[in-house]
C-alpha cells in the first residue's frame, strides 16, 4: 500500500481561511487598492500566442536585479515567498537537520522544514514580542542548517535591526539564514545589499503586498551567486507564470504608485494605533501593513461581529503568545476609517476594554 513519507504524515496542515471572503478584506494583509493601472493595461494586452508559450523567467529576473541593485546571478524569481522558503529548505535541509525559527511567525517556515525531515527548533519571542537574540544564538548547533526571520514579523509587526540579522548569519555560517522582507515597503529597512556578500544570507521579497499582485503569486529570492546556482537546480524552470512575468516590469517601474500607497499605509497605521490606544485595547506597534491587537476571550465573537459588519480580520489566537489576539490589515484612508468605526462599534457592543469584558 502506498503511503506518504513519515515527515509528511507528521506535518501540521496549514488552512488559510479563504472561503467566503466577501466584504472589506483586512484579513490577509493584501493591498486594499489593488495594483498599478500600468499592470492592468499590460494584462489586457496579453494575446493567445504569448499565453501558448512556456514562461521565460531570466529576462525579467535581470530587470528585477537592476531594480534591487543586484546582479542577475544573485536573484531568482519565485512563486511567491512561499516557494522561496520551499526552495531554500529543499536545497539545504536533510532529514535530521534543525531549523531555528522564532515564534510566533509565518507558519510555512516550519512546514517546509518539516517536509525535508528537519526538526523545527522554535524559540519563543520575549515580552512584547521582542526578538530573543541571545536565545536564538544559544540554540544554534552544528545541525542547524536553516534560520528564518520575518522582518517585519507576521503576525506581530515587530522588526529586527539589520546588525542583529547580520550577527545571526555570521554566527551560523553552516546555515541558510533567510530574512523574509515581505513587508519591506512599509518598513523601509533592509539587509538586501548584504545578500551577495555573506554566502549564507538570503533575502526574500514579495509583490503580493504593496504591489497588489497577490493573485499572480510572484516573489524574489536574493543571495550569493554561488549559492543561488544551487537554489536554481531545485527550482522548476517554469515556476512563475507568463502573466506575472509580463506585468512585473510595469509594477516595479511604477514606483510612484507603490510609494504613494506605502506612505498612505504608514500614515493610516499610526492613525489606527492611536485609535486603539484611545479605545483602550492593547496593541503592539507595527512596522508592517497590519496591527496586532488583543481582544481577549471574546476574540472569535469580535471577528464574527466584524464579518457581519462587512469587514474581515484575522483571528491569531492560536499563535504562540497571541492568546486572544486579532490582526487588522491597514489599507487606504477610506478603508481604515471604516475599520476604526466598526471596531469602536464592536468594542461597545461586546463591552471590551484592555482585552477583557467589562
Amino acid at each position: 500500500m502506498l503511503e506518504a513519507r513519515e515527515a509528511v504524515k507528521k506535518l501540521r496542515t496549514y488552512h488559510p481561511p479563504l472561503a467566503g471572503r466577501q466584504g472589506l478584506r483586512l484579513d490577509f494583509n493584501e493591498s486594499t487598492v489593488g495594483c498599478s493601472p500600468r499592470v492592468l493595461t499590460r494584462l489586457r494586452s496579453l494575446d493567445a500566442e504569448l499565453l501558448a508559450r512556456y514562461p521565460e523567467r531570466e529576462p525579467v529576473e535581470a530587470e528585477v536585479a537592476r531594480f534591487l541593485e543586484l546582479e542577475p546571478a544573485e536573484v531568482v524569481l519565485t512563486n511567491g515567498v512561499d516557494e522561496a522558503i520551499h526552495l531554500l529548505c529543499s536545497t539545504y535541509l536533510e532529514s535530521g537537520d534543525e531549523a531555528v525559527i522564532v515564534v510566533p511567525t509565518f507558519a510555512m517556515y516550519s512546514i517546509f522544514a518539516g517536509v525535508e525531515g528537519a526538526r523545527a527548533v522554535e524559540v519563543r519571542a520575549e515580552n512584547n514580542f521582542a526578538f530573543p537574540l541571545s536565545e536564538v544564538l544559544s540554540r544554534v548547533t552544528p545541525r542547524t542548517r536553516f534560520i528564518a526571520v520575518a522582518n517585519p514579523n507576521n503576525p506581530t509587526g515587530a522588526a529586527v535591526p539589520g546588525d542583529v540579522l547580520l550577527q545571526i548569519a555570521q554566527a551560523a555560517p553552516q546555515a541558510a539564514v533567510l530574512v523574509d522582507e515581505a513587508y519591506f515597503e512599509f518598513h523601509r529597512e533592509t539587509v538586501i545589499a548584504h545578500a551577495g556578500r555573506l554566502p549564507n544570507l538570503f533575502v526574500a521579497r514579495t509583490f503580493s503586498k504593496a504591489y497588489g499582485l497577490a493573485g499572480l503569486r510572484i516573489g524574489v529570492l536574493a543571495g550569493d551567486a554561488r549559492q543561488m546556482t544551487m537554489v536554481r537546480r531545485v527550482a522548476s524552470p517554469y515556476n512563475v507564470n507568463t502573466a506575472a512575468l509580463a506585468v512585473l516590469p510595469e509594477a516595479i517601474a511604477d514606483r510612484e504608485f507603490v510609494e504613494r500607497y506605502a506612505v498612505e499605509v504608514r500614515v493610516n497605521r499610526a492613525v489606527l494605533e492611536q485609535e486603539l490606544h484611545n479605545i483602550g485595547l492593547q496593541y503592539w506597534p507595527s512596522r508592517a501593513n497590519f496591527v496586532l491587537v488583543r481582544i481577549g476571550e471574546r476574540h472569535a465573537e469580535f471577528v464574527q461581529a466584524l464579518r457581519e459588519h462587512g469587514i474581515l480580520v484575522r483571528d491569531r489566537h492560536s499563535d504562540p503568545g497571541c492568546e486572544g489576539c486579532v490582526r487588522l490589515t491597514v489599507g487606504s484612508g477610506e478603508h481604515t476609517r471604516a475599520l476604526i468605526t466598526a471596531v469602536r462599534d464592536m468594542v461597545d457592543k461586546l463591552r471590551l476594554r484592555h482585552g477583557v469584558q467589562v
